[in-house]
């Protein structure tokens, strides 16, 4: 008799895939083989910020990994310069081998035979912690059977196998498709040394190239993306949100980055720059632009801000307390000076009603935002791949912070739409209602992106901003955006056991991933904190935070050794790289050290597969015992 209910539909499904005990025989063989690999690398980034060349050499160049394995490989071998010259090939193959040709006025073969067989040398090594059929979907489909077989070349080979490879790269170099099998090869490098890549936040504002940076990540296959405040804004541009675009604009436009929103993603700024220039005087110390921008943004928030009382932002609606006869705001904690009066479109009767002409402006921003095809293409890429936070490997990463309360260290409960939420349960409701706003918009979902964005128990934003006060108010004092009690807090070990545990990960084994924060390394700040328990890695890549921080970007790795990050230091150019072999330097501090190395059945990957074989064993018991039939021997 067949087995029958839940179970019996389940494996009469599985047996469709593995219809004999021979195919189930196999896949456990398998699945077991796997368990015993190394586990695969995984590289934590964060706050890229639009810094497209540095980041791209960073992946080039796999954090640094890729320069380490060609030392470990070669050592003393090769001199320094060859190390160099191998490690550029590997990150910019196309343009160091034009530049090869150009030094040496033509390549010979020599030259094609011995870094042809140094590349397959450090490609088997990271191909090693691979099964087969993995490296294979990672090849090149042009040349995968070529490569395949050349990275079975093993050291005490016969002689007659020796002269098969041989035989295969002069025929590689004759027919003319060195460069392409160069190419490939470096691709095949670069993929297997990072399994996967995490972005703990903030791909967009203050650098020029988020939308190259998208780009780049569209092409890599095991990439996720934790949203960060400043892709969140993006996001909500994006679907819609009136509030959310007039920020992105003026965010580019004080950062002096318009170029994106207008030779990248098509969003002109024509119509604002005309009303600025009829409206706004010229010659004060912020020019037209900027006011009309920043007076659009605090109208379109102060009447976000009145739709939505459970936002709890009454006192960001400052507009209303300018006084342009006293020349001053009416903050709560007394006046203050105005770095202008120039408020042509302030309406004392109504201060947050819109003009015509700045409606005019908003509607030609909103039609250019929804009309942007590059823009949806990277946003839906966000949503495709992104989140609030992820779990992966007992590593929890998310960007900013989880709310919490001053002093007692609880989660903070925040009430919003009728709902009272704090910990993971605030987080899981928030990504679903950004996933709404993107794929079913109204009012309600849309105003909640801008409150992720700025909202002060976002856990993106976790602070309380004063975008008015930097903008319109002279007294730096009145600058200061207070924190989130969760980052004081965190410093406690057992507070971030805590965080770990609302969100279902090992107290003792995992750690909390952050961003959003820069690490002031050069005062003597870690990125390490809380006993190993919290990793902060916003190491400054933006060009702006350079000085604050004392270093240019942050990678945490882990690996099958345990966790290590890697402090960057700043990027000259791709032209340095190419003409001096510069690379990105970068110091190493191993935190922590398994006392075994880890393989795959350390890793969530195993978990599953440890799944699957118990599934498994389960339809081969129902094959053994009769209860189902081998499907081959069926009618």
């Amino acid at each position: 008799m067949e087995p029958v209910g839940t179970e019996g539909r389940f494996l009469e499904l599985l047996s469709e895939q593995f219809p004999t005990r021979q195919s189930v025989f196999t896949e456990i063989i398998n699945l077991e083989a796997i368990l015993g690999l190394p586990r695969g690398t995984e590289h934590f980034m964060s706050d890229v910020h639009g810094e497209y060349e540095a980041f791209e050499h960073i992946l080039n160049n796999c954090s640094g990994v890729i320069r380490e394995r060609v030392r470990a490989e070669f050592g003393d071998g090769l001199s320094q310069a060859e190390q160099d010259d191998l490690c550029t090939l590997i990150y910019y193959p196309e343009e160091k081998l034009a530049k090869t040709e150009s030094d040496l006025g033509g390549i010979d073969l020599t030259w094609w035979r011995v870094h042809l067989l140094r590349l397959l040398r450090v490609a088997k090594h990271f191909a090693s912690a691979y099964t087969q059929s993995k490296v294979r979907k990672s090849m090149p489909v042009p040349y995968a059977y070529i490569i395949d077989e050349l990275l079975r070349d093993q050291a005490g080979q016969s002689e007659d196998r020796s002269c098969y490879h041989e035989r295969i790269v002069d025929t590689i170099v004759d027919t003319g498709s060195g460069p392409d099998f160069v190419e490939s090869l470096a691709a095949l490098i670069k993929r297997l040394a990072v399994d996967r890549l995490h972005i703990v936040g903030d791909l967009f504002d203050r650098g020029p190239h988020a939308d190259r940076i998208c780009d780049r990540l569209l092409e890599m296959p095991s990439t996720d993306v934790q949203w960060g405040n400043h892709d969140i804004v993006w996001m909500g541009a994006a679907a819609g949100s009136l509030a959310c675009q007039a920020a992105v604009v003026r965010n580019n436009l004080r950062y002096g980055a318009l170029s994106i929103l207008e030779s990248s993603y098509g969003v002109s700024m024509r119509e604002l720059a005309l009303f600025a220039e009829r409206t706004y005087r010229d010659g004060d110390v912020l020019s037209p632009i900027d006011k009309a921008i920043s007076v659009i943004l605090f109208k379109l928030e102060g009447q976000l801000i009145r739709r939505n009382p459970d936002f709890a932002m009454d006192d960001r609606l400052l507009l209303p307390l300018v006084d342009v006869e006293g020349d001053c705001v009416h903050l709560p904690g007394g006046d203050a000076p105005l770095a202008t009066v120039d408020f042509p479109t302030l309406n004392p009767a109504d201060p947050l009603a819109l003009t015509d002409g700045e409606r005019e402006v908003i509607d030609a921003m909103a039609e250019a935002f929804a009309d942007s095809e590059r823009l949806r293409r990277h946003v839906a890429f966000l949503y495709e791949r992104g989140s609030l936070y992820r779990i992966s490997n007992d590593n929890l990463l998310f960007h900013a912070c989880v709310p919490m309360t001053e002093g007692d260290g609880l989660f903070r409960t925040v009430e919003l739409r009728g709902r009272r939420l704090a910990g993971r349960d605030l987080f899981d409701w928030l990504d679903r209602e950004a996933r709404q706003a993107w794929m079913e918009p109204d009012q309600g979902n849309l105003d909640l992106m801008y409150y992720l964005w700025c909202g002060p128990a976002s856990p993106l934003s976790g602070r309380v901003m004063k975008t008015f006060e930097r903008t319109f108010v002279t007294d730096k004092a009145t600058w200061a955006e207070p924190r989130d009690p969760y980052w004081e807090l965190t410093e406690s070990p057992s507070v971030c056991k805590q965080v770990l545990r609302e969100f279902g990960v090992s107290p003792e084994h995992g750690h909390i991933v952050n961003g959003h924060t820069p690490v002031k390394a050069s005062s003597g700040e870690s990125p390490v904190r809380s006993c190993g328990k919290l990793v902060v890695i916003d190491g400054g890549f933006c060009t702006a935070y350079h000085k604050t921080t004392g270093i240019a970007g942050y990678t945490l790795i882990s690996d099958s050794s345990g966790l290590r990050i890697k402090a960057h230091r700043a990027f000259t150019s791709i032209g340095d790289v190419l003409d001096l072999n510069a690379d990105i330097m970068s110091d190493t501090d191993r935190f922590e050290t398994s006392d075994r190395p880890l393989l795959v059945e350390d890793s969530d990957t195993g978990a599953k597969i440890r799944q699957r074989i118990v599934e498994l064993r389960r339809l081969l018991d129902a094959y053994n015992s009769g209860a189902l039939k081998e499907r081959a021997t069926r009618g």
